[in-house]
């Protein structure tokens, strides 16, 4: 398990985010759109075990990230440009997709 960052901040279209031993990650926020844990993104699973998905014709070419909100002392939820909201990124995520980017 991930312990939580030590600062957090958002850099033109980057999340940078400080990590305990001085470790830093440095996410796009096309990545961190691509790969929202949110249900609307991952889709949910109906009673006879159809996945629906709300899909936008989504650009991300001027994708922002606008704030973010801590939840407790495990996630932040990131409010994009695009009104996506719904995503709870826990500290274990962030690491996995910082890792995958570099």
């Amino acid at each position: 398990m991930q312990l939580p960052p030590i600062r957090i901040d958002i850099v033109g279209t980057f999340l940078a985010i400080q990590w305990d031993g001085k470790q830093e990650s440095i996410i796009d926020a096309k990545t961190l759109r691509n790969n929202s844990p949110s249900a609307e993104n991952k889709g949910e699973t109906d009673l006879f075990g159809n996945i629906s998905k709300i899909k936008k014709g989504m650009n991300m070419d001027n994708l922002q990230i606008l704030k973010f909100e801590k939840i407790g002392n495990y996630a932040i939820r990131l409010i994009f440009s695009d009104g996506h909201s719904s995503g709870i990124y826990n500290w274990d995520l962030l690491q996995t997709l910082s890792n995958q980017t570099g």
